[in-house]
């Protein structure tokens, strides 16, 4: 004896997501709110370049304007570092213009302003200007 089985019911294309009109107002919707986002971001200070990570260490490039701010460098850290995580970071000017890469090319190695370490494991962390900088600080 044989059983029916209920037919399966017929495949149907996926459902548009409406009318141009709708579809346009959900791509500006969208634009909108990313710049809201940037200028916010941009209201604060940008990011400055990151020309490479090598490990757990990133290579981060400052601008030559705030290569002595420490405060410039907080706020970097804020932003590249998550709270309470391990976060390695060596900061360099590139006065030459020279082409980021990794390994840095030697006019940007030649300019080391400072290092930042955390280590989550060891609950420590340390900012410490490189010696070429000439402030009266420990330095590396």
């Amino acid at each position: 004896m044989l059983l029916k089985l209920p037919r399966p019911p017929a495949r149907t294309r996926p459902a548009r997501s409406g009318t141009p009109v709708t579809a346009l107002a959900r791509l500006g919707s969208a634009l909108g709110l990313a710049l809201l986002a940037s200028a916010a971001a941009g209201a604060d200070e940008s990011a400055w370049a990151l020309a490479g990570q090598q490990g757990l260490v990133r290579f981060v490039i400052v601008p030559l304007d705030q290569a002595r701010d420490r405060a410039a460098y907080l706020r970097q850290i804020e932003m590249l570092c998550e709270p309470e995580r391990t976060c390695f970071l060596n900061f360099y000017t590139n006065s030459t213009g020279a082409a980021l890469a990794l390994p840095l090319p030697d006019p940007i190695d030649r300019e080391a302003t400072a290092v930042f370490r955390r280590s989550a494991k060891q609950g420590a962390e340390r900012f410490q200007w490189s010696c070429r900088m000439q402030l009266e600080q420990e330095c590396f």
